[in-house]
């Protein structure tokens, strides 16, 4: 019963950038472009059992609009979903979301907003 109750800290095995989310909070359709309306989701796969802070820091250039994170404890594979949404519409531009685990930086994803996107 000890054994079952341990549990070890948490491992990145993926990381996800979309336009929408499944139900499993993995990331329904992929995008690294999006409209000034649209939200964007990021989605942190992590592998087998463990507890931790994941976190996310979103910037537009190099400012930095947000940084959530999320207390997770998984009894397995797993995927943790952030989302980024503006209702006045985001700036044209380039955009980037850092991911971290426990405050570790774990990867980052690029991507960007082009009012001429279809």
């Amino acid at each position: 019963m000890v054994l079952a109750a341990c549990r070890g800290p948490l491992t990145l095995s993926n990381i996800q950038l979309g336009r929408s989310l499944n139900s499993d909070r993995s990331v329904g359709s992929s995008a690294i472009t999006f409209r000034p309306n649209e939200t964007i989701y990021v989605s942190i796969h992590t592998a087998e059992r463990g507890k931790g802070i994941v976190g996310v820091r979103w910037k537009y250039g190099s400012r930095v609009i947000d940084e959530p994170t999320k207390q997770i404890s998984t009894d397995g594979p797993d995927a943790t979903e952030f989302h980024l949404q503006n209702s006045g519409g985001f700036p044209v531009g380039n955009y980037s979301v850092d991911v971290f685990i426990d405050g570790r930086l774990v990867g980052t994803r690029t991507f960007n907003v082009d009012d001429k996107t279809k």
